[in-house]
């Protein structure tokens, strides 16, 4: 992913970069991640400083890696220069660094040619960048540059790059609605450099869209499953995937599933609480050749599993049976205002909950009653197959 910045005309104190927050991590993304930054002299050091902070923002929640995002920057200036190759820094603490000790260079605004110039880092192996990965654009512009920036933005995006610009509010509609990936609505943005802010989860949110749109990644993780989704590469008669995933810290313990061309999902289940599996999908195609795909996934916390039918098998296993009197079991329907109650005795670890409706979402709650009097519950939704 690229990110073009260009800044506006005031000065400041000296940059402080806001500290990682309470952001979800994301750690199921792949791609190379490159930001063109204005560097000229027409740059104040008050927007080059809040631009250093905009780009740790969009970056700040993923994981960096070999098999995760990379990241790189490359300043316009009268000649351009990468301040460090994609590959360099393979953690959070690291690349934050790295965009902190960034410093302006000066010199002209030659914009054109840092896009010719990025073109060729984007797809070079000595610059650590990596092929089969998504490649994004994103350009942060008040709109000056002294070279023409056409010809090379296209051949950018004829090579697959993904475009985004931001501007702080002088650049023309027309020209950069043209430079950017369509639609314009998704990919350009117009606001103040103070509020640059505003914008972050958007554009974050989209670039993570075009990370991994052509890419294996998990999604509706749950303490015990993960849904797989990948783009279409088969079809029920050009072949099959080979799917294999195992925890990480138990690779022996890989399992394999077959699954028919015609498949762009699968639900995993089964799985272990807070668990990073490595996950490899396989496309067997009997007309081209397709790379594996490979992600990472880690499950939640929680430790009440559910496998329900028509009856349901509730098994509690975060708690030691023998310090345990009683459980009690509520379960009802949802939507619903009624429940039932279930009790089982202390020394068993498992019941199975009869007489359900087919095709019904329930919330089961199991509660833990220790003979010390202490309580402990878990809850869980779980939905009954269909059925007569």
């Amino acid at each position: 992913v690229c990110f073009w910045l260009y800044p506006a005309k005031k000065y400041n104190p000296p940059l402080s970069l806001p500290l990682p927050g309470a952001q979800p991590s994301i750690s199921n993304a792949e791609g190379d991640i490159l930001f063109l930054l204005d560097s000229s002299g027409s740059v104040s050091y008050y927007e080059f400083s809040k631009v250093k902070e905009f780009m740790w923002d969009l970056v700040r929640p993923f994981s960096f890696g070999p098999k995760d995002v990379q990241t790189s920057i490359i300043h316009i200036s009268t000649t351009p220069t990468m301040e460090f190759p994609f590959d360099r820094y393979q953690s959070r603490g690291g690349v934050q660094q790295a965009i902190r000790d960034t410093r302006q260079l000066m010199g002209d605004t030659n914009t054109g040619q840092a896009l010719s110039y990025a073109k060729e880092k984007f797809f070079s192996n000595e610059a650590g960048a990596r092929p089969e990965v998504p490649k994004v654009l994103v350009w942060v512009t008040d709109g000056f540059s002294t070279d023409d920036i056409s010809e090379p933005m296209q051949l950018l995006k004829d090579m697959g790059v993904t475009v985004f610009i931001v501007s702080t509010g002088r650049g023309n509609y027309l020209e950069l609605s043209a430079a950017a990936s369509q639609p314009p609505e998704k990919h350009l943005h117009f606001v103040d450099v103070d509020d640059l802010p505003i914008i972050t989860k958007e554009l974050r949110d989209a670039m993570l869209d075009v990370i991994q749109a052509n890419r294996l990644h998990a999604v509706d993780i749950t303490s015990s499953s993960f849904r797989l989704v990948w783009p279409e590469l088969l079809s029920q008669e050009t072949g099959y995937y080979s799917l294999e995933y195992a925890p990480t810290n138990n690779l022996a313990g890989k399992r394999t599933t077959q699954l028919s061309g015609a498949h762009t999902s699968f639900t995993v289940s089964n799985l272990m609480p807070e668990t990073t599996y490595e996950v490899a999908l396989v496309p067997e195609s009997n007309v081209h050749y397709f790379p594996p795909q490979t992600t990472r996934v880690t499950t939640l916390a929680g430790k009440m599993h559910s496998v329900v039918t028509k009856g349901g098998r509730m098994s509690p296993q975060d708690v030691k049976p023998d310090s345990v009197a009683a459980y009690q079991v509520l379960y009802g329907p949802l939507p619903g205002d009624s429940a039932q109650l279930l009790e089982v005795d202390g020394k068993r670890n498992s019941t199975v909950v009869e007489n359900l409706a087919p095709n019904t979402t329930y919330l089961v709650t199991v509660t833990a009653i220790y003979r010390s009097g202490k309580e402990k519950s878990l809850s869980a939704k779980a939905c009954t197959q269909e059925g007569e």
